[in-house]
């Protein structure tokens, strides 16, 4: 059997190995995950780094073109093998799902990741949760939630009424908030609540999820 000529180098429990693993998925793609240790420090060794000069996951090969940070390596793979997912309709797609690829990685993952840090990551390595860091950032996530139901009352996706990137890039990191106490912050929302649940039973995050147990190991900040 030959061996795919795509590669995607990381370990797959990362949020962000996974949103390039949801992106091939998604188009269909063969490819090779080619598994790596963060503990052994397998991100700092000279090959990696060679591939990726910051040290960090995922790093995708696609044939000669080696990529990395997770939304651009997801652009690529859309744009070569699944394009009508960036908005290829009209100027104005492709506008607005840049603009909500923009609010996932700016306004709302970070307070995700702080939340998912302290409760699933602290746990794991033994240490305490640190309660005012969640408190705060549940607060603004409350925030931004809301805005998101008001959009989403408008329209049944992100960009408007088609499923695109502006959805996928945020399955991995919403996947570990809602295995905290605080995903009741999404239920409660009516019209978020229906389009996460019609993102989380899409086949390809089903089958991307399978590499994120949660209990067993927890994401790491990488990029």
């Amino acid at each position: 059997m030959a061996t795919p000529a795509v590669k995607v180098y990381g370990w797959a429990i990362s949020p962000f190995v996974s949103r390039a693993l949801l992106a091939l998925e998604e188009a269909g793609v063969d490819y090779e995950l080619v598994p790596m240790s963060r503990q052994a420090g397998d991100h700092h060794r000279p090959e990696h780094l060679a591939r990726n000069p910051f040290g960090k996951v995922p790093v995708l090969e696609d044939g000669d073109l080696t990529l990395f940070e997770s939304r651009a390596i997801a652009r690529h793979v859309l744009r070569k093998h699944k394009p009508e997912l960036l908005g290829t309709g009209s100027l104005e797609q492709v506008a607005m799902v840049d603009i909500w690829l923009e609010v996932e990685a700016h306004q709302l993952s970070p307070l995700v990741l702080a939340i998912v840090l302290e409760c699933i990551v602290a746990p794991f390595y033994g240490r305490e949760r640190n309660q005012a860091i969640v408190d705060e950032n549940v607060e603004k996530l409350k925030n931004v939630l809301e805005v998101y139901e008001a959009r989403l009352s408008q329209s049944k996706y992100l960009a408007g009424d088609f499923l695109s990137l502006a959805e996928l890039s945020h399955f991995t990191m919403m996947h570990y908030l809602m295995a905290t106490e605080y995903a009741t912050l999404v239920e409660e929302l009516p019209h978020v609540s229906a389009w996460w649940e019609g993102l989380a039973t899409r086949p390809a995050a089903k089958k991307v999820a399978e590499f994120m147990p949660v209990g067993t190991r927890a994401p790491k900040k990488q990029e």
